[in-house]
């Protein structure tokens, strides 16, 4: 039987919908479970058609509210950081996100293309290896609570930009400032990636650079991913959701050098 000519395109927009939805599904669980959750966003927004640069703000603003509602769960656990409130952790996040956002939006489609790919390395090496040189890096050398103001503003700049792994970023870096075990440091963490989230949401929004058809399914997509993600966290071995996340973000990793260099 041949669909009617008129129906072809409500059926394409159905599939991309529902695609939308599952990557943000998988997003959210992701974000919840470890983090790396743009790693399933982002590139299935490329593949549904658009530019890089709209594909990376359509995916930050489709996972804030998960990245809120998991600081308001964590929210108990909040304290200071290597001596730093957590007042002065989020301006200095939230400032180091607005630059950011407004890099990516000043940044070619074409140029961002080649960017790309080794900002996904670094998020991915940041993943295998973070706390791990974290841990070595700490038993070696100790850096003053000063650095934390420097090293904080240039993580919630790179989550303003893209932010693909800025959570493990930010749990080495602060596991290496100030000591904390990583575990010690999720209510941070949670809390100061939506405030860089937060930042380039009001950019990319004002800006125009959300495809808003395509955010909104994916939207409601993490919510329910990120819901469901927090539950099967309590019952997954940390390797499991370690080794789940580093397979995701080594594979999309390799995927972006092909397209970007080949």
């Amino acid at each position: 039987m041949r669909w009617p000519r008129k129906s072809r395109p409500r059926l394409v927009d159905a599939i991309t919908l529902a695609v939308a939805a599952v990557a943000g599904m998988v997003g959210g669980a992701m974000n919840a479970l470890a983090g790396g959750g743009s790693f399933a966003t982002m590139p299935t927004l490329i593949a549904l058609g658009l530019p890089s640069p709209i594909a990376n703000a359509t995916s930050n603003v489709a996972l804030q509210p998960g990245a809120i509602t998991s600081a308001w769960a964590y929210r108990g656990g909040l304290g200071p950081l290597a001596g730093m409130s957590v007042r002065r952790l989020c301006i200095v996040t939230f400032i180091g996100g607005l630059v950011g956002s407004l890099l990516l939006v000043a940044t070619p489609s074409s140029t961002f293309d080649v960017i790309i790919p080794w900002l996904l390395l670094v998020a991915t090496i940041a993943i295998a290896f973070g706390p791990r040189a974290a841990d070595w890096l700490r038993s070696r050398t100790s850096i003053g609570p000063r650095t934390l103001v420097t090293a904080q503003v240039l993580l919630g700049l790179y989550g303003g930009y893209f932010g693909g792994g800025v959570g493990m970023m930010m749990t080495a870096t602060w596991g290496l400032l100030s000591g904390s075990a990583p575990h010690q440091l999720a209510a941070p963490r949670t809390l100061m990636l939506s405030m860089a989230n937060a930042a380039a949401t009001i950019v990319f929004v004002t800006l125009g650079m959300v495809k808003w058809v395509l955010c909104v399914p994916m939207l409601l997509g993490a919510i329910v991913g990120g819901h469901f993600g927090a539950r099967l966290g309590i019952v997954l071995p940390p390797w499991a959701i370690r080794a789940w996340t580093l397979a995701i973000s080594t594979i999309t990793t390799m995927v972006f050098f092909y397209r970007a260099y080949l």
